[in-house]
């Protein structure tokens, strides 16, 4: 582990004024969400794993909440819970294009 380069980074966040730490944490948060055009259709999905932000979205819709989904996805983590709720706040419409799709391929 390259600990110098860990206590530069630490000197660096503390040094963030709030706006520049609440712009570095949305980028973090951001990078929770990958697409990859082969894994899960291309759809946005939670990092390295096949669990798509559509998914999560429909789950919530129907009302579980953030302690449901962790207990059904024990992978999860509260921040890409975070991630996925932020995703979908920012493409909402996408997002529910795709979920009236699967409806309408379910009740087809």
């Amino acid at each position: 582990m390259n600990t110098q380069l860990v206590d530069s980074l630490v000197q660096i966040i503390t040094s963030l004024s709030t706006e520049e730490r609440l712009l570095l944490q949305e980028r973090l948060n951001s990078m929770a969400i990958q697409v990859t055009p082969d894994v899960c259709g291309g759809q946005p999905r939670i990092r390295n794993s096949r669990i798509p932000v559509w998914t999560l979205v429909e789950f919530r819709q129907q009302g579980a909440d953030d302690e449901e989904l962790l207990r059904n996805y024990p992978g999860l983590t509260r921040e890409d819970l975070t991630a996925a709720w932020t995703y979908y706040a920012q493409h909402q419409e996408e997002l529910n294009n795709v979920l009236t799709a699967m409806n309408q391929e379910d009740n087809a």
